[in-house]
C-alpha cells in the first residue's frame, strides 16, 4: 500500500538554511551573553566576541567576524533577527545560499572596516583635545548584526525595488527603493552629527555599501543567478 506523507514543514524548517542557521548562531550567542552577564556577573562574552579598536587593549583578531553575533540587549536582537528572517528568506532563495553566505559576512566585514575607520578619524581630532574622549572609544566595544543585516536589506530592494513594505514602525507603505534611500540617509545623517549616540551609524553604511556593489557585480557580471 502506498504511503502518501501530507506533512508540511515547520515554521523553522521552512526557513532557508544559511538564514535559520544565522538566526539560531545569533541566539545560542545573546543567550550565552545574558548567562554571563546576569549570572556569572562576568562579560566575558561581550570583552572577548565584541569588536574593539585595533589599539584597546581588549581588541583580538577574531572580533571582525565575532561582533556580528554579539547582541546589547533583547530589543538590539528581536529588530535584527526579524529583519534578517523577513529579508534574508528572500534573498537566499534569489540568489542562492553561496552568495548569500559572501554577502552576509562580507557586508558584516565592511560595516566593521567602515566603523573602525571612522574611529581612527575621531582619534586623530581626540588625541591632543581629551583623553577621555580617547580611552572612550578605545574601551567601548561594538556588537550585533546590524551592518550584515542592512547589506542583506539592500540586497532584497535591489531585488524588488518595487516592493510595498509596511515596517513595524513607522507602520507606513513604502517602496523598498524608497526605503533604503530614507534608512541610508538617516545613518548618514546621524552618523555626521553625533545624533542618537550609541549607534554605529556608519558600520550600518558599511553594510549597505558592500552589499550594494557585490549585487551589482554580480548582476553586471551574469552571475547573480548563478547557484
Amino acid at each position: 500500500m502506498p504511503y502518501y506523507d501530507n506533512s508540511r514543514p515547520s515554521f523553522w524548517n521552512s526557513i532557508p538554511v544559511v538564514t535559520r542557521n544565522l538566526i539560531l548562531i545569533n541566539l545560542i550567542v545573546f543567550a550565552a551573553t545574558v548567562i554571563d552577564e546576569q549570572f556569572l556577573q562576568d562579560d566575558f562574552v561581550t570583552r572577548y566576541l565584541a569588536l574593539f579598536y585595533p589599539a584597546s587593549p581588549f581588541f583580538r583578531i577574531w572580533q571582525p567576524l565575532t561582533h556580528m553575533f554579539v547582541h546589547g540587549g533583547l530589543m538590539h536582537i528581536f529588530f535584527n533577527m526579524y529583519t534578517l528572517l523577513m529579508f534574508g528568506a528572500p534573498v537566499e532563495r534569489a540568489i542562492g545560499e553561496k552568495k548569500f553566505v559572501v554577502l552576509y559576512f562580507l557586508a558584516g566585514f565592511g560595516a566593521a572596516a567602515l566603523h573602525t575607520g571612522v574611529q581612527y578619524l575621531q582619534l586623530q581630532g581626540a588625541a591632543g583635545a581629551s583623553v577621555a574622549a580617547v580611552q572612550n572609544i578605545l574601551m567601548t566595544p561594538t556588537v550585533g548584526a546590524s551592518g550584515a543585516v542592512y547589506g542583506v536589506l539592500i540586497a532584497f530592494a535591489m531585488l524588488n525595488p518595487n516592493a510595498t513594505l509596511v515596517l513595524l514602525f513607522p507602520p507606513i507603505p513604502l517602496k523598498a527603493k524608497w526605503w533604503v534611500l530614507i534608512f541610508a540617509g538617516i545613518e548618514l545623517f546621524t552618523g555626521v552629527t553625533g545624533t542618537m549616540d550609541g549607534i554605529a551609524h556608519f558600520a550600518h553604511l558599511g553594510g549597505m555599501v558592500i552589499g550594494f556593489f557585490l549585487m551589482l557585480y554580480w548582476r553586471k557580471s551574469g552571475k547573480l543567478w548563478r547557484y
